[in-house]
């Protein structure tokens, strides 16, 4: 009986009409924040107004968005704890993803370009090896994981024809109070993985190995990202690369007068068609690059950090509250309120 009934509330789930994205007031973004005690996952307009509110169990990082029904899945700041598969229009928390034992979440996630895998980036948690979980968006169920060819890969993006681009940060972590381990051996790198998981090609960077990779976004066929320096902090070094696969990297660097602005911390990062965005919450800046690697703009606010494009703007958040809009001239306010800002700010595209 108990089987039958299960059976039924199936069918039943999968006959209900799912709503899309317009139906819930077509938000420009999602992003995590905290009120009072409380946290929450917001749906944003392209002005930084919350269009729904969706409470969390703990503390969020970054979200992925379904290509195409009004839902997304909320991952816990790493190690992960949670990842959590919400329906944006109803509230409802329609799955709780966990992975396989001796295994955490790192903070990411992407969807296939039809939506029917969620791929997530994961680590195991005794070593911080490097995975990519397959998950079928049907019920969600564990379908297999990939090598990430990385220890402690962080965000990962799927490139339109479905090849997936792996940040592996290179940085070994203690499973429980995420101390680091192994900062002089670290060995980040850059990986470009097949749609079916083959590693296609993967760069590291000699020079600058203690410079962990961490954030990407996607230019066409280029990877930007953005990097976290764990050496000499008297030694200035950039925080953005540009990468085409089957060519070496370009590292980007800004005017040696602001060589120390972002105190060699990037953390998130955003492009649209004419400019490269990086923010450093610890340096309370955010820089503004062309897509060929020249500095253009910096702009100073403090615990600036989410950042997405919506078209030819940026969006930015800090961690007080504001939403900005970001521009070789200015950063310009559009709105505030009670909710301090997550690390990130997902464009929903």
């Amino acid at each position: 009986m108990m089987q039958r009934r299960a059976f039924l509330a199936t069918l039943a789930a999968s006959l209900t009409p799912r709503l899309t994205w317009a139906d819930v007031g077509a938000p420009a973004f999602l992003a995590a924040g905290k009120q009072g005690e409380d946290f929450f996952l917001h749906g944003l307009t392209a002005r930084g107004e919350s269009l729904f509110q969706l409470p969390l169990p703990g503390r969020g990082h970054a979200a992925a968005a379904h290509p195409k029904m009004a839902e997304a899945v909320a991952f816990a700041r790493r190690p992960g704890t949670f990842a959590l598969v919400i329906d944006c229009a109803t509230g409802e928390t329609r799955h709780r993803l966990t992975p396989p034992d001796g295994m955490q979440f790192n903070g990411h996630g992407a969807y296939t370009l039809d939506g029917t895998l969620l791929m997530t980036s994961e680590v195991v948690a005794e070593t911080s090896e490097g995975r990519i979980g397959l998950w079928d968006t049907a019920r969600y169920s564990r379908l297999t994981d990939w090598p990430s060819h990385g220890i402690g890969p962080h965000e990962i993006k799927r490139l339109a024809d479905g090849r997936l681009a792996v940040a592996n940060g290179g940085i070994q972590t203690d499973p429980v109070d995420r101390a680091k381990l192994n900062i002089p051996d670290m060995r980040p790198n850059l990986t470009l993985l097949s749609a079916e998981g083959a590693l296609l090609d993967q760069i590291e960077l000699a020079d600058l190995r203690q410079n962990s990779i961490r954030h990407l976004a996607l230019h066409g066929d280029t990877i930007a990202f953005a990097m976290q320096w764990e050496g000499d902090p008297a030694e200035p070094v950039p925080q953005l690369g540009l990468w085409t696969p089957g060519s070496a990297a370009v590292l980007c660097a800004p005017p040696e007068a602001e060589a120390f602005t972002m105190q060699g911390y990037a953390g998130s990062i955003a492009t649209t068609a004419e400019r490269i965005l990086i923010t450093s919450p610890r340096g309370g800046a955010l820089m503004l690059f062309d897509t060929g690697g020249s500095h253009r703009a910096t702009h100073h606010r403090p615990d600036l950090c989410g950042a997405a494009a919506s078209g030819d703007a940026f969006t930015v958040t800090d961690g007080n509250g504001a939403i900005w809009s970001a521009s070789d001239d200015a950063l310009t306010p559009l709105t505030a309120n009670p909710t301090q800002w997550d690390n990130h700010l997902v464009a929903l595209t």
